[in-house]
């Protein structure tokens, strides 16, 4: 007599592969937009934690000294000045590129060299993201 043996036909495997398959090709654009929003939302949160503190030395110095004055751009990085954290990265500059460094900016959407994650412009309190991917300029 024959056993009745236990297992998967190779046809039965083929289907399997091919279901996850088609799942996955499914799945991955979805995680590729997840990915790309996560970084924006990060960037859009951490421009507004700088912005404020930013604001807030500006009011403070008009309050405390009759005088309204932008912070010098070293205050800005300095913890405790302006932030009372370190300066969140740039979540869309590789680690070797200082992301949580601020340059001198001229204009947003220019990059300004190679290093730095924020460009900070000290003559009207305005901080962006130094990177040229698309749309931030906007925000």
């Amino acid at each position: 007599m024959f056993k009745k043996s236990k297992g998967f036909t190779l046809i039965e495997l083929v289907i399997i592969i091919v279901v996850l398959g088609i799942l996955a090709s499914i799945a991955i654009p979805k995680y590729r937009n997840i990915v790309a929003e996560s970084s924006e939302a990060a960037a859009r949160g951490a421009l507004g934690a700088m912005r404020s503190g930013i604001s807030i030395y500006y009011a403070n110095a008009a309050v405390t000294t009759g005088t309204a004055v932008w912070p010098p751009i070293d205050s800005v990085g300095t913890v405790g000045v302006v932030m009372e954290q370190q300066i969140p990265r740039n979540p869309y500059q590789d680690d070797a590129n200082a992301p949580d460094s601020v340059v001198t900016g001229v204009t947003k959407g220019v990059v300004v060299g190679t290093r730095g994650g924020w460009a900070y412009l000290e003559a009207t309190g305005e901080i962006w993201l130094n990177t040229s991917t698309v749309g931030e300029n906007n925000w």
